[in-house]
């Protein structure tokens, strides 16, 4: 979306304003900078706006896997809107910088219900308003930035410096705004693909251009990193599918973004078993995974399933839950078929969810579906589920092991200990663990990293740091010196948190509105103003 230069705007306003005669009031300025502040005028022309930056980005990766992105998760809009004012502070741009939307925060901090385990017992309702809720703190964030370039060239010209108010024009109209990507997590539909389709159209509406879906049961859906996960057949993942792509060309978003992910590495049962109706079609493979045994009429039991593989009837092991048990070893293989059948139906990315974070483990599926479908992309999840530390120095005691070298000094089992923190093997488990995401990106086909439930953690570490110094013996000092002063000295936006609130956005839309006789809560006795750089 090009936006309109801040001069052209004011044209425009003024060509309005003159029309209606009766609007003499009313500062075609005033109207240029509001339209500024409010670039995006709805959550669909957000989606089409950022599936464009992740089409583009998709394609750069293509071209260099060097050029991958990334994201956190983030549960609420504050926290998203911090997270990119924090970026465009130290990187200077948003590229290829995005967010995630998870919904195991969701269900853990978003719910009425109070705190849920992820399991998708949430309202599925509370997951658009959460991509409302983002993108209106993003929105804001905008307008906090532009207003304060719009007070900086009022006083750039009230002082006469004809330099400086250029330079302030055209950082105005070559804003780039804090409204980036959300891959956003649809669970597993929340129900049939009628209702998935009817969810995803709520959070297209409010600006979601990446739906996520997972091809567990909806009704048995559990967090990927537990246990007792169930899968569905193909057939089923498939309409759900397609239920989200129907709601993105309703919509209009017709380059809107869907990532299929599978569970079906650590998901041993399923519900059903698929309809196949020819030897080899995708029922047919789906079932070929079943753990079976034959049966014959002396064995089978009253209430028994029965399938032909092969000529032989086949009884499936079913458990007392009424699941299908699948054949232990198989789930990199129905990984594979998950992930190539899902983009032969639609799907443009992929979501291998894994039991801990190996390259080559990743890898070695990966390539397999890319013997198929040559540009497959994956997401992955960097998940804070994962012991990184221990993870990371067993593979390189592991690696040394393998290669010959002494690793007597080191007891695998105990490897987390901060007792080898400074030994060379953990210092190279570090190195791997920075490297990671580039690494992956090259070597695994990873055009997207991302951490599910970083700022649910780091909110929990900061409190916790917080009250063991407030109320033990530092008192205010707990605050001052960890958190006011780091924020004034780091340049942390919200230190002005008036400002950061739209304070000052306010007080200059009373002098839209009201002119002289507008009351600011900007003036001298603002406390804000001890904050003064």
């Amino acid at each position: 979306m090009k936006t309109v230069a801040y001069q052209d705007q004011i044209a425009q306003a003024q060509r309005i304003i003159e029309t209606a005669k009766t609007w003499d009031g009313i500062n075609p300025e005033s109207v240029a900078r509001m339209r500024l502040q409010n670039r995006f005028q709805s959550g669909l022309d957000i989606a089409r706006y950022t599936a464009k930056i992740m089409r583009e980005d998709m394609a750069a990766y293509d071209a260099d896997p060097s050029q991958y992105t990334q994201s956190l998760g983030c549960w609420h809009g504050f926290i998203g809107q911090q997270k990119m004012i924090s970026i465009k502070k130290h990187f200077g741009s948003t590229k290829r910088r995005y967010l995630y939307l998870s919904g195991w925060m969701v269900a853990a901090l978003r719910s009425e219900f109070g705190p849920l385990p992820d399991q998708s017992m949430h309202e599925k309702t509370s997951v658009p308003a959460l991509i409302e809720e983002l993108y209106t703190f993003l929105r804001q964030a905008d307008a906090r930035e532009l207003g304060m370039l719009f007070r900086d060239l009022d006083a750039a010209r009230s002082s006469g410096n004809q330099v400086k108010e250029k330079e302030i024009l055209n950082a105005i109209d070559n804003h780039q705004t804090h409204i980036v990507p959300i891959i956003a997590d649809i669970d597993a539909g929340f129900g049939n693909a009628e209702a998935t389709y009817l969810l995803a159209k709520k959070m297209i509406e409010a600006g979601a251009c990446c739906i996520q879906i997972e091809n567990q049961v909806s009704d048995e859906k559990q967090c990927g990193h537990q246990d007792g996960k169930v899968t569905v057949p193909h057939e089923d993942f498939l309409a759900k599918i397609r239920a989200v792509r129907y709601a993105f060309l309703e919509l209009g978003i017709d380059d809107g973004l869907i990532v299929a992910r599978t569970d079906s590495l650590g998901a041993g049962l399923t519900k059903q078993i698929a309809i196949s109706r020819e030897p080899g079609d995708i029922g047919d493979l789906y079932n070929s995974f079943l753990d079976c045994e034959e049966i014959t009429p002396e064995n089978c039991v009253n209430g028994d399933v029965v399938i032909n593989r092969d000529g032989k009837l086949m009884r499936p092991k079913r458990l007392a839950s009424n699941l299908f048990q699948f054949r232990p070893g198989t789930g990199a293989d129905r990984c594979v078929l998950d992930c190539i059948t899902a983009l032969q139906n639609g799907a443009d990315l992929l979501w291998i969810e894994t039991e801990k974070p190996h390259i080559e483990q990743i890898a070695g599926m990966v390539d397999r579906v890319r013997e198929v479908f040559p540009n497959a992309k994956l997401v992955y999840n960097n998940s804070p589920s994962f012991n990184w530390t221990i993870n990371f120095r067993q593979q390189v005691y592991d690696a040394w092991e393998k290669a010959g070298r002494d690793v007597s000094q080191y007891d695998r089992a105990k490897l987390m200990s901060v007792d080898y923190d400074t030994t060379e093997l953990a210092k190279e488990a570090d190195e791997r663990i920075r490297t990671f995401q580039a690494d992956g990106a090259k070597r695994a086909g990873i055009f997207h990293h991302l951490i599910t439930l970083p700022t649910y953690h780091t909110a929990a570490l900061s409190t916790d740091n917080l009250a063991k110094e407030y109320f033990g013996d530092q008192g205010m000092l707990g605050y001052v010196r960890n958190v006011q002063r780091q924020e004034i000295r780091q340049g942390i936006a919200c230190v002005k948190h008036q400002n950061m609130s739209g304070s000052d956005i306010g007080d200059d839309h009373k002098e839209y509105f009201s002119g002289e006789a507008a009351l600011k809560a900007g003036g001298a006795h603002n406390t804000m103003n001890q904050f003064a750089a």
